[in-house]
């Protein structure tokens, strides 16, 4: 089947960034609420959400995809879904109170052969403009993958011998991501992907070894990471993207230096293992 008919599609949806949805924001990540009401970088992640009914979930919590007019992605045969990346461009902050548009589309779809199986990529480009004004744009990657082998190794593997080097990043951040944190995530972005929930699925159909870190989420703190050091709403340009499973209850490394280009960032396992790859500018 071709899914040519679904480049250019788009999608629009909208939203307003309410007292109360900004404060849950900021608990989740025990945040103050800005006095000045002008919120952090990062929070548009859960602003314009998909709103798909329960009645259209597919198994895995995802909005189910068929080959209708009403479908914004295509129905691709791979079953498995993953955030792989994205690249953001920050141009203007967005405050509480403001009337939020996020228009989507899909901009290319590709195919290609790896090493676990076939691979399908979509990249969607968003517009997020907040009380009239553009305000993010960013180009998300998904990854699609075939279903995985009932008996296939848990992912990732256990942690091995190796260890976090800090004293190769200026600024280190370690935490434990829980169970909490994330459902807490999910509710703000309205995301029903079972793997953040649900660890007998994650375990058993999608062989994860527990419930897994969202990619935004990992972002999300690097963001936050990034406003410590820098300021509040400095960052032009962030980038990142995910190479391994973060599992929740299991240490989680957040780091950040200087570079010739701008500031590299990640996250890294206790034993080395790197989570995600991120940059940023001023």
């Amino acid at each position: 089947m071709s899914f040519e008919a679904w480049i250019g599609r788009e999608q629009e949806s909208h939203d307003t960034l309410t007292p109360q949805h900004a404060a849950q924001w900021c608990a989740t990540f025990d945040l103050p609420v800005p006095e000045c009401w002008i919120m952090p970088q990062g929070i548009h992640l859960a602003l314009c959400t998909p709103d798909a009914p329960t009645e259209a979930l597919g198994e895995d919590g995802h909005p189910a995809r068929d080959d209708s007019l009403g479908s914004f992605l295509p129905p691709l045969p791979m079953s498995r879904r993953m955030w792989a990346s994205s690249d953001i461009r920050f141009i203007a902050p967005i405050a509480i109170g403001a009337v939020v548009k996020r228009t989507s589309r899909v901009a290319s779809i590709s195919e290609k052969d790896g090493g676990s199986g076939k691979l399908a990529f979509v990249n969607v480009e968003h517009e997020t403009v907040a009380n009239g004004t553009l305000s993010v744009r960013e180009t998300q990657t998904l990854v699609y993958r075939d279903a995985a082998a009932s008996d296939a190794l848990l992912s990732p593997p256990e942690s091995g011998d190796g260890e976090f080097d800090a004293g190769a990043w200026d600024v280190t951040r370690t935490l434990t991501p829980d169970p909490r944190l994330l459902f807490r995530y999910s509710a703000l972005t309205f995301n029903t992907h079972r793997i953040h929930y649900d660890a007998p699925y994650a375990e058993a159909v999608e062989r994860y070894r527990g419930l897994v870190v969202h990619g935004p989420l990992t972002a999300s703190l690097l963001l936050q990471l990034a406003a410590s050091e820098l300021g509040d709403n400095r960052l032009r340009k962030f980038a990142f993207r995910g190479l391994s499973p973060a599992i929740a209850g299991e240490q989680l490394n957040l780091v950040m230096h200087k570079c010739e280009e701008g500031y590299e960032l990640g996250a890294f396992a206790s034993d080395g293992r790197q989570v995600t790859k991120a940059s940023a500018s001023l």
